[in-house]
């Protein structure tokens, strides 16, 4: 019955239908999960620090303590239980995309290692993302998914082994679908850079989209939402967003986040190898394990401590608080005069008696531009999308709010007087800052989604673009980076100035003199060919004549073949086997003379 039920489910909705639903329903599950799972941490943070506002050392205690623990839990665990789990996994998927096999990187193991490291780390309250590691966990759960379906037989089957890069890749679009479908597609397509099946597109986008809807449903059933609506609504005016003279502003904002991606990207990998280069250090970091993280964690929740360093920087909010306090529409301050501006409710964290939201917004850029820098190295599960996010948005919003104090009563267009509104230069900023430093466009796309507002897409667009042509011309991309630095295999696009390389072909530079073995070879044409070349794989040919390759095999392999078949023992085996068939013969001989 259970035989003809799945038949007819197959038959009736289809092989990929059914798996992409299953893809969709368990990301939207996870992504939900993990969520409530973090927003209790942050929340039982701000409890424990809330509590003990008679005391400041109780207080900053609770404050270091508390992440300090979380980040060391998740450095220990992913560490025993699954070591592939750490970091973003974008250049690992990068990688395996590419037809190279890591292995324990789309393991189970590794998928609880990940899921419970990440909302540990995320709980933390550190400045790291989830979006890059997200593409990890979709693409473990593409690959486990087509592994559980095979075990009914049939299309399943073959799946696992067929589409393993399909099903990672599709689990790389529907990776940021809970959060924004339709840009997760794109920015999967982007990051995969130099390939992307078009039969995927339809599938990427249906997961997606199914995905979002249970996430969405989940969050409004939860009372987290009231409706389905953007995550980080805005309500920008539409009648008159921005004026055509402010374009230069926004192409100034992208042009800076060009240098600032580029710088990003340089810092952090400074940073992984200053510490690889110092022997004493690494060796040191090597047995202390916990140490690095716990330091690292202790330094950065003692700047952001909101009565001490942390109130020049806003440290109290999170980094949804921070988003949605950037992207507010109204001014902060005019002439840079806070005290003109009534500070409400989350907006108070910006808000300094001795100081203006201008050194506010320029320390809050500066210490969490080295600090995401530098909490990206740790060795837990997490990513750099989100933190580069939030500090566009505030470098945008530092531009925006410059520019109403320049122009305090707005700029005049034909008698017509429209203020300037520095959440939008906010969006313009996240989107640039985040594009230079993945080297993708799709980004524009992610803040349209985000802030359900497409009114600043003349601006998002020019200025992402110009974000990507700087810091394209200056640093690969973050994921190329770490690509580099962990030295996988990995083909990365030529740079500027080299499209000249384009047009050298592999017979200009491969080696044709080479030895090879065939399929009928003798052991003195393997002996010979062993002792003439030092190569680690030998290709395997067909025959001397026709040169048809057939694969590749390593030279440990034929000598350890070898040594099998000539051993003592492998000797002895064969003259049993004679002895007996020969006494066989004698038998069979003898029973027909008996006759």
């Amino acid at each position: 019955c259970a035989l003809q039920c799945q038949r007819f489910l197959i038959s009736k909705v289809g092989e990929d239908w059914v798996f992409l639903i299953l893809l969709g329903l368990v990301m939207a599950l996870v992504s939900w999960a993990m969520d409530f799972a973090i927003a209790t941490c942050l929340q039982a943070q701000k409890w424990m620090y809330g509590g003990l506002d008679t005391n400041v050392l109780l207080q900053y205690l609770a404050w270091v303590t508390y992440p300090t623990v979380l980040i060391t839990f998740s450095a220990g665990f992913t560490q025993i239980l699954a070591p592939q789990a750490v970091g973003s996994g974008i250049p690992e998927m990068k990688t395996i995309l590419r037809g190279v096999v890591l292995k324990e990187y789309l393991t189970l193991k590794t998928f609880v290692a990940k899921v419970i490291g990440l909302t540990c780390a995320l709980g933390s309250g550190m400045p790291l993302g989830k979006e890059g590691p997200f593409v990890h966990i979709a693409s473990m759960c593409a690959a486990l998914l087509s592994r559980f379906l095979s075990l009914f037989g049939g299309f399943y089957e073959v799946r696992w082994e067929a589409c393993r890069a399909p099903g990672a890749r599709l689990g790389f679009a529907a990776s940021l679908a809970p959060f924004f479908p339709v840009p997760g597609v794109l920015f999967s397509i982007e990051v995969t850079s130099t390939f992307f099946a078009v039969r995927n597109y339809w599938r990427g986008f249906f997961a997606a989209t199914f995905s979002a809807f249970i996430f969405r449903v989940l969050a409004v059933w939860n009372k987290d939402e009231e409706t389905i609506t953007a995550l980080f609504k805005t309500r920008f005016r539409l009648d008159f967003p921005f004026d055509l003279q402010e374009l230069p502003a926004f192409a100034v904002i992208g042009i800076a986040s060009g240098f600032g991606g580029a710088l990003f990207v340089y810092l952090n990998r400074k940073i992984v190898q200053f510490m690889r280069r110092q022997k004493t250090i690494n060796r040191f970091l090597m047995k202390k394990r916990l140490l690095f993280p716990a330091l690292v964690t202790l330094l950065i929740s003692t700047l952001t401590f909101p009565p001490g360093f942390g109130q020049f920087m806003a440290g109290q909010l999170t980094q949804k608080d921070t988003l949605v306090t950037l992207f507010d529409n109204q001014t902060w301050a005019k002439q840079g005069l806070s005290e003109e501006f009534e500070y409400l409710g989350i907006l108070e964290a910006w808000r300094h008696p001795r100081s203006n939201v201008f050194v506010t917004l320029v320390v809050f850029i500066l210490m969490k531009f080295w600090m995401s820098a530098l909490a990206t190295t740790i060795p837990v599960p997490c990513g750099a999308f989100m933190p580069v996010f939030v500090i566009g948005a505030a470098f945008g919003r530092l531009v925006g709010e410059s520019m109403a104090a320049w122009f305090p009563d707005g700029i005049h267009t034909d008698s017509n007087t429209y203020r300037i509104v520095p959440g939008g230069y906010a969006v313009v900023g996240a989107a640039a800052l985040s594009g230079a430093v993945t080297h993708t466009v799709s980004t524009a796309v992610i803040v349209f989604e985000l802030t359900g507002q497409i009114s600043h897409i003349l601006p998002v667009m020019i200025a992402v673009i110009l974000a990507n042509a700087v810091a394209q011309s200056l640093q690969p991309s973050l994921y190329d980076s770490i690509i580099r630095i962990k030295k996988l295999p990995y083909l990365p696009e030529l740079g500027w100035g080299h499209h000249e390389k384009y047009n050298v072909r592999v017979e200009d530079i491969m080696v044709r003199d080479i030895r090879y073995i065939t399929l009928n070879c003798k052991y003195r044409d393997l002996q010979h060919v062993l002792q003439s070349t030092k190569m680690k794989n030998l290709p395997l040919v067909e025959s001397a004549e026709s040169m048809i390759l057939l694969g590749s095999i390593e030279r440990a392999q034929v000598g350890a073949l070898l040594t099998h078949q000539l051993s003592p023992e492998r000797r002895l085996q064969v003259l049993r086997q004679k002895a007996l068939a020969l006494d066989r013969h004698r038998l069979s001989v003898a029973s027909i003379c008996f006759q």
